[in-house]
C-alpha cells in the first residue's frame, strides 16, 4: 500500500512538473448508475467529461454507439451529443437512460469522444472508461426476489390458520368449561 501510494505521488508530481502547453486534454468517464439491472427496466448511463487542460476544448462530440436497437431502447438523451467548446478546467456531463429487451451478460465498452485540443490542430480522439461487463436481470427473476409477495403471504396466512385456530378454539373451550365450574364451586361456598 505504501509503494502504490509513492507511485501515485511522484506520477502526480511528474504531471505537475509537465508545463509544456498541450492545448486541452479531456478525461471521460462513463457510469452505469443503477445498482440493479433489470430487462424491461430503465437503466441510466452517466458520462463525464473534464477539461484538465490548459485551453478550451473545441467541437467536442460524444458518441455511444455500444447499444443495439435490438437489445436497448432508448427512453430519454442522445446517443451523439455535441458540445461547441469545454472551458479549462470545466466539465460537462450527459446522461442517457436506455431500457434492456433482453436479459443476460452484456458488456458495457467505452463511448468515442471527439474534440480538437487547440485552434488550428487536428481532432483528437479518446475514450470515455469503460464499465465492463454487467448482468441483466430477467424481469420474472426481479420480481420473485424483491417483490412483496402479498399472494405468497396471503396463501401462509390461509394455510396457517387451521393449525393455529383450532388449538386455539379447543384451548378456549377448555378454558371456558373450568372457569364455569370454578365459578360454581366458589358461588356454594
Amino acid at each position: 500500500m505504501v509503494r502504490f501510494s509513492v507511485i501515485i505521488s511522484l506520477l502526480l508530481l511528474a504531471g505537475v512538473g509537465y508545463s509544456e502547453d498541450s492545448g486541452a486534454r479531456l478525461l471521460a468517464s462513463k457510469n452505469i448508475l443503477n445498482q440493479w439491472l433489470v430487462e424491461g427496466k430503465d437503466l441510466t448511463v452517466a458520462y463525464n467529461i473534464y477539461n484538465v487542460g490548459s485551453s478550451a476544448a473545441l467541437n467536442v462530440e460524444l458518441k455511444d454507439d455500444t447499444f443495439p436497437a435490438a437489445d436497448f431502447q432508448a427512453v430519454s438523451g442522445k446517443f451523439v451529443v455535441s458540445w461547441d467548446r469545454i472551458a479549462p478546467g470545466s466539465n460537462m456531463s450527459h446522461t442517457l437512460i436506455v431500457r434492456p429487451l433482453t436479459s443476460g451478460f452484456f458488456n458495457f465498452t467505452s463511448a468515442t469522444i471527439t474534440y480538437t485540443p487547440q485552434e488550428g490542430l487536428q481532432p483528437q480522439v479518446g475514450f470515455t472508461s469503460a464499465p465492463g461487463e454487467g448482468g441483466i436481470m430477467a424481469l420474472r427473476d426481479f420480481d420473485r426476489k424483491f417483490s412483496p409477495h402479498y399472494m405468497d403471504w396471503g396463501a401462509f396466512a390461509i394455510m396457517t390458520l387451521p393449525s393455529i385456530g383450532i388449538p386455539f378454539m379447543l384451548w378456549y373451550r377448555s378454558k371456558s368449561r373450568y372457569e364455569s365450574i370454578s365459578d360454581k364451586k366458589s358461588k356454594k361456598h
